[in-house]
């Protein structure tokens, strides 16, 4: 791809998205919150007992992670979103790159420029620039870490780090100790550790409160059942049409989590069982926003880097279609879709369901003798 075409797609790209936010005025409602949160420990303010925005939305990350969003107290809001959007593409930019690395790739600067200009229509990555959060951030710091050569200096710090801003990565922390790669898990250990520890010694009072309360109100965090969650949790609910299905998600979550990480630490290859691990945790996290799942960028990757192009044409279809938005959801109305929207509904956890079955069914013994077999549909991945 010739440089000044690629250059092209990315201005057209970026003009477009911009053009959008003005349009719907960038709310970027959670950045908001994290200069609230920045703004109470500046302050000396509790922590966890405000709301923010017309929305209410309460602080809900580690007390480390509010210790990090000070600077953002510090900048007039139309600046603070400013950086941040520039910063979030420079990231998608960054995203791309890393998962061109875990596909095994190298790609040119034109290819990287296209890339990032495609990657940002995707709804997980969309929804992150225009909510301002820090997935991307945490992507890549997890990425990064996962695929640096084997025995570099300080490897799983950046994962502990990631971890200790937002929870979700501690994932693969397991899975590391899994696949026997102790040392790395033992570091990332550690660095999450200290994370928590530096939070207590300058949050002594917010860290008792989220580490002992708040972590387990996963009310705060929004409600479950809406079609944003999409996680197992959110899929169950909606199915049963209940808010609170309990054991009814519970037990499968279980199941799932279990199977998962069975499948991404027997993976042959360690950038599936990346992938399976990082889908695993998405789907049986008790919330996982849509915009959470910004690791469909290195799930096309790995599905262009192995050949699978219709499948990957069929996931980026998946990714961007928006289709969750396009069932009735105003009020609970998301508890009330007839059987037919429901696939609609949940997209994300279904597509996952179907890899985790599909690496489940190429493990069966008699099916590993055909390598070529073996790469010839996207369930393939392990």
């Amino acid at each position: 791809m010739r440089k000044r075409t690629a250059l092209i797609l990315l201005a057209l790209s970026l003009a477009s998205f911009g053009t959008l936010c003005a349009l719907r005025g960038a709310p970027m409602a959670d950045l908001l919150v994290y200069r609230a949160e920045g703004a109470a420990v500046a302050h000396g303010t509790d922590l966890y007992g405000f709301t923010a925005t017309e929305w209410r939305l309460p602080a809900t990350y580690p007390p480390f992670a509010a210790i990090l969003f000070v600077p953002a107290a510090w900048l007039p809001v139309p600046l603070l979103k400013t950086a941040f959007l520039a910063a979030n593409v420079l990231l998608l930019a960054v995203l791309v790159v890393l998962s061109a690395r875990l596909a095994r790739r190298t790609p040119a600067p034109p290819v990287v420029c296209a890339a990032t200009a495609l990657a940002l229509w995707l709804e997980p990555v969309f929804q992150t620039l225009l909510f301002g959060q820090v997935n991307l951030a945490v992507a890549c710091l997890t990425l990064w870490d996962l695929t640096r050569p084997p025995g570099a200096r300080w490897a799983g710090a950046a994962l502990g780090i990631a971890a200790g801003i937002k929870l979700t990565p501690a994932v693969f922390v397991a899975w590391l100790l899994l696949r026997g790669r102790i040392r790395e898990a033992a570091t990332a250990l550690a660095a999450f550790a200290g994370t928590v520890a530096f939070g207590a010694v300058l949050l002594p009072s917010a860290s008792v409160s989220f580490w002992t309360r708040r972590l387990w109100e996963t009310g705060r965090v929004g409600k479950a059942w809406i079609v944003d969650n999409q996680s197992l949790q959110g899929l169950i609910a909606r199915m049963l049409g209940d808010p609170a299905p309990g054991l009814g998600w519970v037990l499968p979550a279980l199941v799932t989590g279990a199977v998962g990480l069975w499948l991404a630490a027997r993976a042959r290859q360690e950038r599936h069982g990346i992938l399976l691990a990082a889908c695993t945790a998405l789907l049986v996290c008790p919330i996982s926003w849509s915009h959470h799942w910004v690791w469909c960028v290195p799930l096309l990757a790995v599905l262009l880097g192995d050949g699978h192009r219709w499948a990957a044409a069929a996931t980026a279809a998946v990714f961007t279609a928006r289709t969750l938005w396009l069932v009735p959801h105003a009020g609970d109305r998301d508890l009330h879709l007839p059987w037919w929207q429901q696939p609609a509904a949940s997209p994300y956890p279904l597509l996952v369901l179907v890899l985790l079955a599909g690496a489940a069914v190429a493990r069966r013994p008699g099916r590993q003798a055909a390598p070529s077999a073996r790469i010839s549909s996207a369930s393939r991945i392990r």
